[in-house]
């Protein structure tokens, strides 16, 4: 198969489980420094994280192992798009980006730049479209969490 990795003499993709396993361990991470009150139904704004953290550890831990054991299934005859790397280093950025700075940018600016590094990922070049989208995606988002009582911070922290 030509888009199978263990056949194309790249080796068993072990990486790709322990890059994703890391991943959760960064939600993990994040979610801790999340204040776990609760305003709305008895689950506070860390409980979403958390569980995203836990399953993408899980999934991780799960893929790396299958990969070890070679258990990797082979790419489809049909499927045209190779592994990219950058993409996925791409996502995985735009995955970690509100982690690392949600607590100065505030969520609407944090969400739309991991919306913009998200759809470069997969393939759009329109940076600023991307952008705008991402920013109106956020900024209601945040409305909307505000308006049933569950705080994302401020607005713009860095206004003030």
């Amino acid at each position: 198969m030509k888009n199978d990795p263990v056949a194309a003499g790249g080796g068993r993709p072990w990486w790709l489980g322990l890059a994703i396993l890391v991943m959760g361990a960064v939600w993990l991470n994040g979610a801790r420094g999340i204040a776990s009150t609760t305003n709305y139904v008895g689950v506070g704004p860390a409980a979403i994280v958390l569980v995203v953290g836990l399953v993408l550890v899980l999934l991780g831990f799960l893929l790396t192992v299958q990969a070890l054991r070679g258990q990797w299934a082979p790419a489809e005859e049909d499927e045209e798009a190779p592994f990219s790397r950058p993409a996925f280093l791409t996502a995985l950025a735009g995955i970690c980006v509100p982690l690392l700075t949600i607590r100065w940018l505030g969520f609407p600016l944090s969400a739309m730049l991991a919306f913009t590094l998200v759809t470069h990922a997969f393939g759009s070049r329109r940076t600023a479209l991307d952008l705008a989208i991402g920013a109106a995606l956020a900024s209601l988002s945040w409305l909307g969490f505000s308006r049933l009582g569950i705080s994302l911070g401020p607005f713009l922290p860095l206004l003030g």
